[in-house]
């Protein structure tokens, strides 16, 4: 009986088998989500992506693109250099002032997410994917042998195999264990600082730790200035729920962060704002059935910079498996064994920097760190697919 409701909760197109119209149900259009569908589709697989948005549109991210992004990025043949992706080659850590800098121990680029989303989501409609735009997933269900998507709009979609890419946003009825760190909520701001200021910033990723949390100010394309934070619940909440507040807070806590935001120009009329993230999070028991790729399988805390790197890991990973005719638990175990130290690693200092942020200062008296922090809060070069360890 469920095999017969499945198939006439599908709509009637031609389909590749005389069940299913499609053989991989992508939800989220994301990095993890596009990169799955690109992959699939070149394999000659039938993908559906349902992504919610319509337009380009912004997401709360730091937008660093480590050697291990760039590389599966080269390996999609997306060259997010001719997007404008601006060059980062250091980093500085800074509290009330700056305590340390040091060049990165590998190239790295930062390009906006509504950038890079939309060049991944066109590169997967050229390679054979169905891109829905604009459909919202309300729920998703296991109807053997498959899962139905039922959408807002009271359509469906269904597929032997589903795909869930949904970022740090959970689908309902599908949420997320907690992580190792869960009372952060991220909030992100565009600026136009000053042409000094950005002059001084071209190049690095800035670190910056105040009582409560931490921020990130890099430079991305067209001069925008991308501020992204992490705060506290109850820090955010001493500021009333209110950006200004909060913003005053970070500026009287850093007069390194009030130089570079002197004069600045918001760029969007409120800020982005996310919570209930799980940082730290690793999925180890899949729901039968359901392959969770990107955020959805694993939450690393975003001062590292991993996350998309991760993002396009699992998806490239995920695509050779089911390929292979594997199951998702293989995903699982492989994500597990592979980031675990790095996802540990970072949701331990993350804690540590949140909760004692003058910690930071070890790296004045130990330079070395930051490098030893950058290469072991990243995807271990042994876990990469073989073909990309040549590009890095």
């Amino acid at each position: 009986m469920a095999g017969k409701a499945l198939r006439g909760a599908c709509e009637v197109m031609p389909s590749v088998s005389s069940h299913f119209r499609t053989d991989a149900l992508v939800i989220g259009g994301g990095p993890a989500g596009a990169a799955l569908a690109i992959h699939l589709a070149r394999r000659g697989r039938s993908v559906e992506v349902v992504e919610k948005s319509t337009t380009a549109h912004h997401k709360v991210c730091g937008e660093f693109l480590s050697r291990e992004a760039i590389a599966y990025l080269d390996e999609l043949g997306l060259n997010i250099r001719a997007q404008g992706a601006v060059a980062v080659h250091g980093v500085r850590l800074a509290a009330r002032n700056l305590i340390a800098e040091c060049e990165l121990p590998f190239p790295a680029l930062s390009l906006t997410r509504r950038a890079l989303d939309e060049a991944l989501l066109t590169l997967a409609a050229r390679a054979g994917a169905m891109v829905l735009r604009g459909r919202r997933v309300q729920s998703l269900q296991a109807a053997a042998p498959g899962w139905v998507a039922s959408l807002a709009d009271g359509g469906t979609r269904c597929a032997p195999a589903a795909f869930l890419a949904t970022g740090k946003y959970d689908l309902a009825g599908h949420r997320r264990p907690s992580g190792r760190q869960n009372d952060l909520i991220a909030l992100k701001m565009y600026f136009r600082v000053t042409p000094q200021q950005e002059c001084s910033l071209r190049g690095w990723v800035e670190l910056i730790f105040f009582r409560g949390g931490y921020a990130g100010l890099q430079l991305a394309e067209n001069g925008e200035v991308n501020l992204c934070l992490l705060v506290r619940r109850k820090t955010f909440k001493s500021c009333r729920n209110q950006w200004r507040l909060l913003l005053e807070h970070l500026l009287g806590a850093s007069d390194h962060l009030a130089r570079r935001l002197e004069g600045a120009q918001p760029l969007l009329p409120k800020p982005l704002a996310l919570s209930s993230i799980p940082y730290g999070l690793l999925i180890a028991r899949p729901q039968s059935g359901l392959w969770r790729l990107g955020d959805q399988a694993a939450v690393i805390p975003s001062f590292s910079g991993d996350g998309i790197s991760i993002a396009l890991h699992s998806a490239h990973v995920a695509a050779e498996i089911y390929a292979n005719g594997g199951a998702e638990m293989q995903l699982t175990g492989r994500l597990n064994a592979e980031l675990k130290s790095p996802v540990h690693l970072a949701a331990a200092v993350s804690r540590l920097l949140v909760a004692a942020p003058g910690l930071a200062q070890m790296a004045r008296l130990w330079p070395p760190l930051l490098r030893l922090l950058a290469a072991g809060t990243r995807i271990p070069p042994a876990a990469l697919l073989k073909e990309l360890r040549g590009l890095l």
